[in-house]
């Protein structure tokens, strides 16, 4: 028997109404009816059951836990929400600029000048007990624009299913917005049903766009901090991505971006070459800085560096210039795999283009410098980084008594210069 504590408890509860509304919204079906065509994705029901179930086991929106300050700001902020009381003179002097019969866009006018979201809070409830006054979908996205940008969540989610219980008001915008906020605040399961009530309005006005699925990639992306995690959402990732073309939607680069990312991120590189390479040729798009980026880090995380090499010098033959994830990941890739002088140029090339080199890449050139009997050129070189200022005293210290401890002995310790 299997003794759960309370909180877990509520934890694997909504990771299933989540695990169920996701295979709801997604086709799963459709790669059963279609085995020749989808063979390479057909993944059976019952495993992606268990392995959402796994992850909500450990976790329903994160890896980790969030940090004692993060726990002790939003405690501050709840609080200070709570205590804090209505302007009661900044609430009467914004409804005396309101005319004797405003209308849903004059009230939004109004609300948007202010800065006190209780203050926002309060005309838009004073406004629905007015005879003849009827809230807009311009008076209900102000006011969760400003409920949820000062973190009242609750008060917006209390907004959100008036706007959910009234069928004819709303707009993509508005329920992108709603999306937006309850991502951020890792309601994941409040933005999937959200999803669903876009897809499932009769107002062609308020069906998901592209916007709203890169809202939901986005989301999904954050979730998973090792390769299983992603892993999982990136399963989830390819889905939303199928029905969004299958809708008729077409993906714009950062849609093309989150899946080669997504793909990256589960080690599925070559699946995300393939998308890298669709981009033009299928879905007319340009990749990007970020196309490469990715490709990049992923490539040598596999150690297929001269992959690697090739993407970054056709990167930078268009024009763009690579980020220092992917000059820090080339230059440890070209270490560990003996070319070191290579590592050295690349180092010395990631410098002058103001990209910083962090304390791993430095210690990778100089372990492997050294292991190869070039102590004293390793010592050099790091000299020569404190001589132009590239390393600071602290990083420089640091790195010598690395290179002392671990070389030490196989040279005289004078060229140290202590």
């Amino acid at each position: 028997m299997v003794f759960v504590r309370g909180n877990r408890l509520n934890y694997i509860l909504s990771g299933r109404n989540l695990i169920r509304q996701i295979c709801s919204t997604y086709p799963f079906r459709h790669f059963y009816q279609h085995p020749k065509s989808y063979s390479k994705y057909a993944i059976p029901s019952n495993e992606i059951l268990c392995l959402y179930v796994r992850v909500s086991l450990n976790s329903l929106y994160s890896t980790k836990a969030p940090s004692r300050s993060f726990r002790r700001r939003e405690r501050k902020r709840s609080q200070s929400n709570a205590e804090t009381p209505l302007n009661e003179a900044q609430f009467q002097r914004a409804v005396s600029q309101l005319p004797p019969r405003f209308t849903a866009e004059e009230l939004c006018n109004v609300i948007t000048l202010q800065e006190d979201p209780k203050v926002c809070l309060g005309l838009f409830n004073w406004a629905s007990q007015q005879s003849r006054f009827r809230h807009d979908v311009c008076t209900y996205h102000i006011t969760i624009k400003k409920l949820g940008a000062a973190k009242m969540y609750q008060e917006m989610d209390d907004v959100v299913n008036q706007v959910l219980a009234l069928p004819y008001v709303g707009s993509e915008a508005l329920f992108n917005t709603i999306i937006y906020y309850f991502t951020e605040t890792r309601k994941l399961t409040r933005a999937v049903n959200i999803f669903k009530h876009m897809k499932n309005s009769r107002n062609l006005d308020c069906r998901p766009s592209v916007r709203t699925y890169n809202l939901l990639f986005a989301a999904f992306l954050s979730r998973g901090n090792n390769s299983y995690i992603n892993h999982i959402y990136m399963e989830t990732i390819r889905c939303l991505f199928r029905q969004m073309v299958n809708d008729g939607i077409e993906p714009d680069i950062f849609s093309l971006n989150s899946l080669i990312k997504g793909y990256v991120l589960s080690l599925h590189v070559n699946d995300a070459l393939r998308v890298f390479h669709q981009m033009g040729m299928v879905y007319k798009c340009v990749p990007n800085s970020f196309s490469y980026d990715y490709l990049i880090h992923g490539l040598c995380a596999q150690g297929r560096t001269n992959n690697a090499r090739e993407l970054c010098d056709e990167m930078k033959e268009k024009g763009f210039l690579p980020s220092s994830k992917s000059y820090n990941s080339v230059v440890n890739a070209l270490a560990l795999g003996g070319e070191v002088d290579e590592a050295v140029r690349c180092l010395w090339e990631m410098i002058e283009k103001r990209r910083s080199a962090d304390f791993i890449t430095y210690r990778t050139v100089l372990d492997e410098i050294c292991r190869r009997g070039r102590v004293g050129e390793a010592i050099r070189l790091l000299k020569e980084f404190q001589e132009k200022d590239i390393v600071d005293g602290h990083t420089y210290r640091k790195l010598l008594y690395v290179l002392e401890d671990d070389f030490g002995n196989s040279v005289d310790k004078n060229q140290f210069g202590y």
